[in-house]
Formats: C-alpha cells, sequence, structure tokens
C-alpha cells in the first residue's frame, strides 16, 4: 500500500467537484453571460448590457416576484419547523404503531411532486372536492382554494408543508435521539416539567438541527416549480407567480432567455443573501441562549 500523499483528498473530492463544475457552475456562468444579451431562441443574440437588469427593476416584476416568493418561504419554513418538532416529539417512542405513524408521514416526502400537486388539486376543487364536500356537510361555503388570490398562495404553502413536514420530521427524530438522555433524567429530578425541559434543554441542543431544517427548506420553498405548474400555473392574477415560475415563463412562454437569465442570476444572489442572513440569524440565537 502506498504512502498517504496530500493530494489525495482532492483527488477523492475531483468526482464530487465536475459534478458541480458541470451542472451548476457552468450553467451558472452561461447564465450571467446570458444575461446581457436579448435572444428570442429564432434570431441571433443581440448584446444589451445590462438593460435586461434595468427593465426587471424598472416594471416592479422583480420585487414583485421576490415579495410573493418571500411571503411563500416563510409559511413553509416557519410550519416546516415547527410542525416536524411537534411531530419528532410525538413520534420519538418505540413500537410497531410509531413506526408506522413516521413511516406514513414520510411517504409524503418521497412522492413526486406532480402526485401531490394533481391529489391537492382534487381535494381542493371549488366544485367536486373533499374540503368543499366538507364544508357543504356543515352548511357553509368552502374558498375557492385554487381561483382566488388570497387563497391560492397560502394552498400552495400549505399543500407544501404537508410534503415536507415528514422530512424535517425525521431530521428532527435524528436530533432528538442525538440529545444524551441523562441530561433529560437530571432536569426532570431537578423537578423540570415537560415544557420546560422542552424550551431549557431540547430546544438549545435541537437549534443547529433546526437551523439545517430551516436552511434547507427555505432552499426548496425558494426552487418551488412543479406544485405551481399543475395547480395554479401561476395564477390568479399572478399571485402564486414565484421565482423559478417566472423563470419559466420568460423562456418557454416569452421567448425571451437574457431577461430569464437576468432573473436567474438575481435569484441565485437573494437565495444566497437570505440563506446567509438565516444561518446568521440561528447562530446569534444560539450565542444568546448560551448566555442566558
Amino acid at each position: 500500500m502506498r504512502p498517504a500523499h496530500r493530494r489525495d483528498p482532492y483527488l477523492l473530492l475531483l468526482p464530487t467537484l465536475a459534478t458541480l463544475g458541470v451542472f451548476f457552475l457552468y450553467p451558472l456562468g452561461r447564465a450571467l453571460y446570458q444575461s446581457f444579451f436579448a435572444w428570442d431562441l429564432l434570431t441571433p443574440p443581440r448584446f444589451v448590457g445590462t438593460d435586461n437588469y434595468r427593465e426587471l427593476a424598472a416594471s416592479g416584476e422583480l420585487v414583485a416576484v421576490f415579495l410573493r416568493t418571500l411571503a411563500y418561504s416563510a409559511v413553509v419554513v416557519s410550519l416546516s419547523v415547527v410542525l416536524g418538532i411537534a411531530l419528532a416529539l410525538a413520534l420519538n417512542r418505540r413500537g410497531l404503531v410509531y413506526a408506522f405513524v413516521r413511516g406514513a408521514v414520510f411517504s409524503a416526502y418521497v412522492v413526486s411532486w406532480v402526485a401531490v400537486a394533481l391529489l391537492w388539486t382534487w381535494i381542493l376543487d371549488g366544485e367536486n372536492g373533499v374540503v368543499a364536500a366538507g364544508f357543504r356537510a356543515l352548511g357553509l361555503r368552502s374558498p375557492a382554494w385554487l381561483s382566488d388570490p388570497t387563497w391560492a398562495p397560502i394552498a400552495l404553502a400549505l399543500v407544501t408543508v404537508w410534503k415536507v413536514a415528514g422530512y424535517a420530521m425525521v431530521i428532527f427524530l435524528a436530533g432528538l435521539q442525538d440529545i444524551p438522555r441523562p441530561v433529560l433524567e437530571a432536569a426532570a429530578l431537578d423537578g423540570a416539567g415537560p415544557w420546560r425541559r422542552f424550551w431549557h434543554v431540547t430546544w438549545p441542543l435541537l437549534r443547529p438541527t433546526a437551523a439545517f431544517v430551516g436552511t434547507t427548506s427555505l432552499i426548496l420553498s425558494f426552487q418551488a416549480f412543479d406544485v405551481v405548474r399543475v395547480m395554479t400555473q401561476g395564477g390568479p392574477v399572478r399571485s402564486t407567480t414565484v421565482f423559478v415560475y417566472a423563470i419559466y415563463e420568460q423562456v418557454f412562454l416569452n421567448l425571451r432567455v437574457g431577461k430569464a437569465s437576468a432573473l436567474t442570476v438575481v435569484f441565485f444572489l437573494l437565495l444566497i443573501g437570505l440563506t446567509g442572513l438565516q444561518l446568521w440569524a440561528w447562530r446569534l440565537s444560539a450565542r444568546r441562549g448560551a448566555q442566558a
């Protein structure tokens, strides 16, 4: 066996780095390059400098899409973290019943987005859906979940939470099982009730796990496309046109590759900024908790 060499770790990383370069860095660089051109996929590209960025800023479209996506992401991240913790605490027990429920909850996460969107389109149908039938049985009128500009974004966010809650639950279960039991037992012997044990022992130790779940949920929610494409197509009145769907519209419906590329670059920068801000906020919260 030959002795280890200093370049061996880099050789082991080479396949991953090559994959990132081909499927991430090159497309991102290509999008940055194309954002300075006007191209309709039919005629030769025409250099326009920063006109695509100026047009996005002047039209107000960029701000509107960002605010819609941010509101959608805020609901998805907050509810997925809360629901994930609640499910993990409730199902962190031995037994076949708890194992079955954990598997049932997680199964929604592994189902394709298209299947989930089709299922919930039928459930939320204003005339023949299960939810509408339930409202009629109670003598109430069901909201127009997918055709009302107020309810459609909420419906999409709740469908997303339903799908990703199982993922959050599994991550929090791993975090709970990593907490030393003597610490919880010592808190119980000191007279701490369930709520105080959770708030002063469990939650501080789960903060890194919550930061991971929050960050990954933020990235996932900003990448929402399938659920929008199948359930609302960006409507009604563009109330569910989030970032990735707006990029899709510019390329495949408007044939404006340059503008779509500009949106892609801005989307990437905003996502990096929001992720960094979220991680900084979690670290600051953890530091204050440790000092307290």
